[in-house]
């Protein structure tokens, strides 16, 4: 987003000019919101960007929860995946509506004035469960309704494969990140924002 873009009131030096990157990654209990339930999510903020320079944050903060089920409905599989017990997050779990009005106002904290974007890997899965919980528990995402970046398609762009190859178990040796990917919210969020930073070096012919 260019300070063109934004009009003539915002400068090179206004925050608005610069996205802060969340990485974000969720589990749940079926392929999607509403049907299903998101059990668990984390936020990790990666990073900004303003358009051409990607700066990593080198102490991300993060925010993540396990929430209540909110429905009685479940996919037995895509519950296996996450490991997560539908019965002691009903008892343990966090109100979704006290998990994500927090989690918004964290967000809106942790930009500081810039824009807030939800970053995933692939977008459409994380991106399609996060946007309803917020809109339905919190009243509005602080994302809004397309403050997104999808990471598979910047694989795609930039290794110069197409998106069905694209996946985390085909990234070249270069940009795996040193985090395995776990289907624990918060560990796989954190170790999405180290590839993205790996992504922007490796683009930029930077070291990460």
């Amino acid at each position: 987003m260019s300070c063109a873009q934004q009009g003539s009131n915002v400068g090179v030096s206004d925050p608005r000019a610069r996205d802060t990157f969340f990485t974000a990654d969720i589990e749940a209990d079926g392929p999607v919101p509403g049907r299903y339930s998101m059990l668990s999510f984390a936020l990790v903020v990666a990073g900004t960007f303003d358009g051409a320079r990607f700066v990593a944050e080198p102490r991300p903060a993060s925010f993540d929860a396990k929430l209540r089920p909110v429905s009685d409905v479940f996919d037995p599989e895509s519950l296996a995946v996450s490991g997560l017990s539908r019965e002691e997050l009903a008892v343990s779990g966090r109100d979704p509506r006290e998990a994500m009005a927090a989690c918004a106002s964290w967000v809106e904290e942790q930009a500081r004035g810039t824009t807030p974007v939800l970053v995933a890997y692939p977008l459409g899965f994380d991106w399609s469960f996060l946007s309803y919980y917020f809109a339905i528990y919190a009243e509005k995402s602080p994302f809004l309704h397309s403050r997104a970046f999808d990471v598979k398609t910047m694989v795609a762009l930039h290794t110069r494969v197409p998106i069905g190859r694209a996946g985390r178990n085909k990234l070249p040796a270069r940009l795996v990140p040193e985090l395995p990917h776990t289907h624990d919210a918060l560990a796989d969020a954190r170790a999405l924002a180290e590839l993205v930073a790996r992504l922007f070096a490796d683009r930029n012919g930077d070291t990460p």
